[in-house]
């Protein structure tokens, strides 16, 4: 082990290209990133927001869950049309206090629209819908053609 050297890191001051490049780079991620988060938030500012939805499936059903705290059972509608489930809404704006100061305004307010193409056929007429906990859950029973089936192999 008397071969070994142990090494040190010199300081960046030494080193003050680094220190440059360091400062381009931080620069570049700053060109990039703000006017990309200034379209993103101007797009969804245009487009209204959109709530997260899950969709799987078991043997008997296809169930959507779709995050909208803060409605109202009225403000939602869904509906079933040519094998796809569309789950609308709107939330309402808040009032803003005319001598309060905002400091972040992140939640976004207006209109929604989710449209999902179910993976199979569904009774219609006995789809449910819960609302609870800010979570719409839509429970639509498979059709009976679209279950699996269980086949018997007969031996002759």
């Amino acid at each position: 082990m008397n071969g070994l050297i142990r090494w040190h890191r010199p300081e960046l001051s030494a080193w003050p290209h680094f220190g440059r490049l360091t400062d381009l780079r931080e620069e570049i991620d700053r060109l990039f990133e703000a006017p990309m988060a200034e379209l993103a938030r101007t797009s969804q500012l245009l487009s209204g927001w959109t709530p997260a939805l899950d969709m799987f499936e078991d043997k008997d059903n296809v169930v959507v869950r779709l995050e909208v705290p803060g409605l109202k059972k009225e403000d939602i509608e869904v509906s079933l049309h040519d094998g796809n489930l569309s789950i609308s809404g709107e939330r309402k704006y808040e009032e803003k206090k005319e001598e309060a100061e905002v400091y972040r305004a992140e939640r976004f307010f207006g209109r929604f629209q989710r449209t999902v193409a179910l993976p199979t056929l569904v009774q219609s007429d006995k789809v449910k819908a819960q609302y609870k906990d800010g979570i719409l859950t839509v429970t639509l029973p498979k059709a009976e053609e679209a279950k699996p089936k269980h086949i018997d192999v007969n031996i002759n």
